[in-house]
C-alpha cells in the first residue's frame, strides 16, 4: 500500500510502502544483542541489511522495537517491497537525505539512544548522521549482527552448499579444459564464464590462478604467462548462490613435478587432512591452526605459511570466526569456514589445498567434494 509519509513542519514528505508489521526472528535477536541504553539499530551494512530482510538494494535500515523498516530512493521502492516483505519500506522525497526519515521514524519510536555501524561508516556518514540527529546519543552497534551472522541456518547452509558443489562442478570441468601453453587469463576467464554459465549469480572474489613460480604469490593476479610443462598451477576461486559465497582451492600438476614440488604437495595435503580431523565444537580456532602449521614446520618449511589456516564464509567472503593464530575463539554447530593451508617458496613455487566446510555436533561436513589428491593434467 502506497501512502506519503509527513512530519509536522517538514517541507516534503516520503513515500511509504506499508509492510505486514510483523517483526522477523533475526531482527528480534539484533535487539536483544543491543549494547547497553540502546533502543534501536541503524543499519548501513549492505550484507547485514540483507541478512535481516532480504534486502539486496541499496539504502539503511532501522530496527527498533515494534518498527523494522528500510528507507531508500525510487530507483529501488519496488524491489525493497518484494525482497522484505515483512519491512516497512519509504521512499525518500527529491533532495532528502536517508538519515533524514531514519531520524523522523526513530523519533516516532522515542529513540534516544541509537546503535550503528561504527565499523562501517565513513567519518563523513557519521558527522553526517549528528548532524541529522543533534539530541541522539550514537553508540557502537560493535559488530553485533555479524556475531549473529557466525551461526548459519539450515537454509545459508543449504545456499552455501550449493555454491560450494557449483565451484567444485568448474574444477572437474577445469581438470579437462587446461592444455600446456594456455595463460593463467585464459584459464581464470574460463572459470569465470563456466560457473556464470551454470548458475551463479557472480564470482566470490577474483578468482586466483598462479603457475610456476607464481604460485608462491597467495593472492596471484593472473598474468599472460603461459603453462609450462612441470609446472603447479594453483586455483583459488568461488560461487555464489543466493548471495552466498564458496571458496575452494585447489593445486594440480601439468605433466610430471619435480621431488621437491610433490614433497610440497604432500606435506599440504597431510597438514589440511589433519585440521580437518582436529575441527570440533569446544575448540579453539587458534588450535586448529596450530595442528595444520606444526606440520609444516616440521617438514622444514618453518615461515613459509604465513597466513591463517581459514576464515569463515557467507555473505561475505570472509567472515569471523577465523583459523589463526590470534582468534581464541570457540569452533561452534553452524559455522562454516575453510581450512586451507599452503607452503609458498619464491622462485620455486606453492600449493595450496583448501575446503570450506560446515561444523556440525560432531566434527564438519565437507561442502567441496573435488578430490584433494593431486591431478596431473
Amino acid at each position: 500500500m502506497l501512502k506519503y509519509f509527513a512530519h509536522m513542519g517538514a517541507a516534503h514528505a516520503a513515500f511509504y510502502f506499508e509492510g505486514s508489521g510483523e517483526m522477523n526472528a533475526r531482527c528480534e535477536a539484533l535487539l536483544r544483542l543491543l549494547p547497553d541504553g540502546a533502543q534501536a539499530a541503524l543499519i548501513s551494512s549492505a550484507p547485514n541489511i540483507r541478512y535481516l530482510s532480504g534486502y539486496t538494494g541499496e539504502g539503511i535500515a532501522v530496527v527498533a522495537g515494534g518498527r523494522a523498516a528500510i528507507v531508500t530512493d525510487f530507483r529501488y521502492t519496488e524491489q525493497a517491497q518484494r525482497q522484505a516483505p515483512s519491512f516497512e519500506v519509504y521512499e525518500i522525497a527529491s533532495g532528502e537525505a536517508h538519515e533524514t526519515v531514519a531520524f523522523r521514524l526513530l523519533s516516532e519510536k522515542a529513540v534516544r539512544c541509537l546503535a550503528v555501524e561504527e565499523d562501517v561508516l565513513t567519518v563523513e556518514q557519521y558527522k553526517k548522521l549528528q548532524d541529522v540527529m543533534p539530541e541522539m546519543n550514537l553508540v557502537s552497534l560493535a559488530g553485533t549482527t555479524q556475531r549473529l551472522r557466525r551461526i548459519k541456518d539450515s537454509g545459508e547452509i543449504e545456499a552455501l552448499s550449493r555454491a560450494n558443489k557449483l565451484t567444485s562442478d568448474c574444477f572437474e570441468h577445469m581438470c579437462s579444459f587446461i592444455r600446456e601453453g594456455m595463460t593463467e587469463r585464459e584459464i581464470a576467464l574460463e572459470m569465470d564464464f563456466w560457473m556464470l554459465r551454470n548458475g551463479s549469480e557472480g564470482v566470490s572474489f577474483d578468482t586466483i590462478v598462479a603457475s610456476g613460480p607464481n604460485g608462491s604469490l597467495c593472492h596471484a593476479i593472473p598474468s599472460d604467462r603461459k603453462v609450462c610443462r612441470g609446472d603447479f598451477i594453483t586455483m583459488d576461486f568461488g560461487a555464489v548462490t543466493g548471495g552466498y559465497h564458496a571458496d575452494m582451492t585447489r593445486t594440480v600438476a601439468v605433466g610430471s613435478v619435480s621431488p621437491e614440488l610433490r614433497r610440497m604437495y604432500d606435506t599440504v595435503l597431510r597438514a589440511q587432512l589433519a585440521s580437518l580431523e582436529a575441527i570440533r565444537p569446544g575448540v579453539r580456532c587458534s588450535d586448529v591452526d596450530a595442528v595444520a602449521r606444526a606440520i609444516i614446520d616440521e617438514a622444514g618449511y618453518a615461515g613459509r605459511f604465513g597466513h591463517g589456516l581459514g576464515h569463515s564464509t557467507g555473505l561475505e567472503i570472509h567472515e569471523e570466526p577465523r583459523f589463526s593464530r590470534l582468534c581464541g575463539d570457540i569452533v561452534e554447530p553452524g559455522m562454516v569456514i575453510t581450512v586451507e593451508p599452503g607452503i609458498y617458496v619464491p622462485g620455486v613455487g606453492g600449493v595450496r589445498i583448501e575446503d570450506s566446510v560446515a561444523v556440525t555436533e560432531s566434527g564438519v561436513r565437507i561442502l567441496t567434494p573435488a578430490t584433494k589428491e593431486l591431478v596431473t593434467l
